[in-house]
């Protein structure tokens, strides 16, 4: 099953990443809300941390399914995501998100922070209020 991306950093409409990795493979991009993480601020970029009490607005990609595979791809390559990997900043986890159209829920893609980003993050990170990263920077 191809299950759309959740995204809510330098992959948003209007971000620098977004036309670079996105452009010509969605088939679709709606607002979207994650419940159960918290927003904190990166080096030039943000991180989902697992936090019951958080949500972090951003929006839920639908890939074209002739270009989920190559999608899939560059995302992890962008997140310097290997399965397995305890190197890895992030981790591709399925979460439910929210569609903020219809307050419906769907299963999607959203890389987290790995364990040890998260745990340093909730020690000393910034965390960006209301979960919205756009004009944080």
């Amino acid at each position: 099953m191809n299950l759309p991306f959740f995204v809510y950093g330098t992959l948003r409409p209007g971000e620098i990443n977004h036309d670079r990795f996105l452009r010509g493979l969605t088939a679709h991009e709606e607002p979207g809300l994650l419940r159960g993480a918290a927003l904190y601020e990166g080096p030039g970029y943000p991180y989902a941390v697992e936090a019951p009490e958080g949500e972090v607005r951003g929006e839920l990609v639908t890939a074209r399914p002739e270009a989920y595979e190559e999608l899939l791809a560059r995302l992890d390559r962008l997140e310097e995501y290997v399965p397995g990997d305890p190197r890895n900043l992030y981790d591709r986890v399925e979460r439910p998100v929210v569609r903020k159209a219809d307050g419906t829920a769907v299963r999607a893609w959203v890389y987290v922070a790995a364990p040890a980003v998260s745990a340093r993050l909730r020690a000393r990170g910034t965390r960006v209020e209301g979960g919205n990263w756009r004009g944080v920077r």
